[in-house]
């Protein structure tokens, strides 16, 4: 995912005169300054698009969000890949599937721990906790909590959901962020944790590699 170097003088490009006129240039006018085709302007964006450098609100929209500093983090050595491990519910629980869907780039420094995972958040239950539909959190993994931690865990060796955690002499409960659901409450040996959230990324502002592992 390491930009060309073509890639990497257009991002600098748009980086300065995004800076200077604090908008995007045109396909016209950036074809005429840097001595290129539309189309070859086009293609430029879809690419810088794809590796996450680049955002736009629609295909033909001038409302574009740069991410520079993805291209310094790989340059200079601070990304790291992790692993996404299927699909996590924050809502109704869901089938653990146990297949990576792809990785996920990340800021090293931010996430610097050992055999850290992600999971892709589907629903809402998490929300008043900022983790929202879409949403991918980074796990640390573990096989225990302390009361109040949210974490990944696994129901009934076949189900998969992320709560906050508390645990009671006789049984787990699982407590939502949204007042819209439930706690839900699990005898002891229904419950396995499988990991601790340490992080959360909104799901349109990450590099995703959906290639099968």
């Amino acid at each position: 995912m390491e930009l060309t170097v073509k890639q990497r003088q257009f991002l600098d490009y748009l980086t300065e005169r995004m800076a200077d006129d604090e908008r995007i240039p045109t396909l016209r006018q950036a074809a005429t300054d840097l001595g290129v085709s539309h189309t070859a302007v086009a293609q430029l964006m879809n690419q810088l698009e794809k590796k996450g450098v680049l955002e736009r609100d629609g295909h033909y929209s001038r409302t574009i969000r740069l991410y520079p500093e993805r291209e310094r983090s790989r340059r200079s050595g601070r990304s790291r890949e992790l692993p996404v491990v299927g699909q996590i519910t924050a809502g109704l629980p869901m089938y653990a599937q146990q297949e990576w869907e792809g990785t996920l780039v990340v800021d090293a420094t931010i996430f610097p721990g050992s055999n850290l995972f992600c999971l892709r958040i589907k629903g809402d239950s998490m929300k008043d906790a900022g983790i929202f539909h879409g949403d991918f959190v980074v796990c640390e993994p573990r096989q225990y909590a302390e009361n109040g931690e949210i974490v990944a865990v696994l129901i009934q060796g076949e189900d998969a959901t992320v709560k906050r955690f508390f645990h009671y002499s006789d049984h787990i409960e699982l407590q939502p962020a949204n007042d819209d659901y439930s706690v839900i409450c699990y005898p002891l040996s229904d419950v396995l944790v499988q990991g601790k959230v340490v992080g959360v990324i909104r799901g349109k502002h990450v590099e995703f590699d959906g290639g099968q592992r």
